[in-house]
């Protein structure tokens, strides 16, 4: 895997866990609804996914550098 696959990789982790973090009550209410089927999770993922396209290849390296270093300092 090359750097760069694995940047976008990390970054799209870390994207995904910071967005269900602050979205957590409208995730919540999302799920709860009476429409919200199994078959739905896979598609409010992608959704969520499609947020890391937002970011400049240069933007994701340097967000999970930092994560990186903070983690680094726990």
């Amino acid at each position: 895997m090359s750097s760069k696959d694995a940047t976008s990789q990390s970054f799209t982790s870390y994207y995904l866990q910071q967005s269900t973090k602050e979205f957590a009550e409208d995730l919540d209410k999302i799920r709860n609804a009476d429409d919200f089927k199994g078959d739905a999770v896979a598609m409010l993922v992608k959704s969520l996914q499609q947020g890391t396209t937002l970011f400049s290849a240069a933007d994701q390296e340097r967000v999970i550098k930092a994560q990186e270093s903070e983690d680094s300092k726990k």
